[in-house]
């Protein structure tokens, strides 16, 4: 029986707690199970009309000290090492598991509200085997100075699977080869970068920063550099106007590229974001739900890659079903489709949706106000 003082000393203590998360990171990244590191703040570009710094609130760019993130690591580190000998104390064999959950929170129900005590247990109750740097551009930051954040969460944490993080093709296609090779040796191991569209007017259109000659650049030397890389697209962008440049070209773009992913993430305007302001004042025309399936289609028609094409997110194409229940049309596994093999099963789900009665749809307009 553990003295009920020394518990609630102990679930103080973690209370008391403290390391920086950015606002955002892939699902595929474990989820709400992933490990938060921040290693900057915010976005180094915010131009973007379709998100424009929204994530962030427009705040400015930082990156942070080594020392400061290697803080937070410390940190993370030591809740942990708390939450293992609390469950030695209270019979749970050193498991963080549900039964651990329940007992703290019967004694302190105010952790539900702590978001480092909740992304710590759910890090370990899941294995504790993936870390995501933060926030949009991590490596901007100077590359020794990643390597040594990456190592030395390696060392802290001497099981990690994984180590993975957002960048910009602008800042990859700028990164010197063999500072990207010594990332990848540090323990670096995937790479997300927004792709968005293979259009260079449509790039230029929505202030991107990047062509799409640039984007190419970057993706090749990130898979040569031995990354696993995930390119985003963005169905919808080019709205009524360039729907189908937009899917060609962004079909040229990443045959060339052949990344390791493709993630599919519909537009949904964002209010506060000047694409979001088109739209409202009718210079920008959303597609419809058929309109999104042709361009798909036509994208994925075109494309010559050995890719997992993923749909991993409910901004892409749904329907309702009885009940009131929305389905989605695609897979929405984080491993997606393989192609070559999986094509024909894409477009006979672009088939199917476009056989359907189109008010059956999720339209894009719905989801405009929902948290993404």
């Amino acid at each position: 029986m553990v003295p009920a003082s020394s518990l609630r000393s102990s679930v103080k203590l973690l209370s008391l707690y403290r390391f920086e998360m950015g606002p955002i990171r892939p699902p595929s990244e474990g989820g709400s199970y992933s490990l938060l590191v921040r290693v900057t703040r915010n976005c180094p570009w915010s131009k973007c009309t379709f998100c424009y710094g929204t994530p962030y609130n427009r705040e400015r760019f930082q990156v942070r000290l080594v020392g400061e993130v290697k803080a937070d690591i410390d940190a993370v580190k030591l809740m942990c090492d708390e939450l293992k000998m609390l469950s030695k104390m209270l019979g749970y064999s050193g498991e963080v598991n549900e039964g651990l959950a329940s007992t703290l929170l019967v004694e302190a129900p105010e952790l539900t509200l702590n978001p480092c005590f909740v992304t710590v247990f759910n890090w370990l109750s899941s294995g504790a085997k993936t870390v995501f740097l933060q926030d949009a551009d991590s490596l901007i930051m100077r590359t020794e100075q990643l390597v040594e954040v990456v190592k030395y969460l390696k060392t802290v944490f001497p099981r990690l699977e994984r180590i993975t993080s957002y960048a910009r093709a602008k800042t990859l296609a700028r990164k010197p080869f063999e500072e990207l090779k010594a990332l990848r040796r540090a323990g670096l191991v995937r790479l997300h970068v927004g792709l968005e569209t293979g259009d260079d007017e449509l790039l230029r259109m929505v202030n991107k920063g990047v062509t799409s000659e640039e984007q190419v650049e970057a993706g090749r030397k990130t898979v040569e550099a031995g990354f696993e890389l995930s390119e985003y697209v963005m169905p919808g962008l080019g709205g009524r106007d360039r729907w189908r440049e937009h899917a060609e070209n962004t079909a040229k773009v990443l045959n060339r590229i052949n990344p390791h992913y493709v993630r599919m993430r519909t537009l949904v305007p964002r209010p506060g974001t000047p694409l979001y302001e088109d739209y409202v004042k009718g210079r920008f025309k959303l597609l419809s739900p058929h309109e999104i399936l042709r361009e798909i289609k036509a994208l994925i028609e075109r494309l010559d890659v050995e890719s997992r094409v993923c749909f991993d997110h409910f901004c892409n194409p749904s329907y309702r079903v009885k009940g009131g229940f929305v389905a989605p049309l695609f897979r929405q596994g984080y491993e997606g489709y393989k192609l070559p093999e999986e094509k024909d099963e894409i477009l006979r789900a672009v088939d199917f949706g476009l056989s359907m009665e189109e008010s059956r749809f999720v339209r894009v307009e719905e989801l405009i106000n929902m948290p993404l």
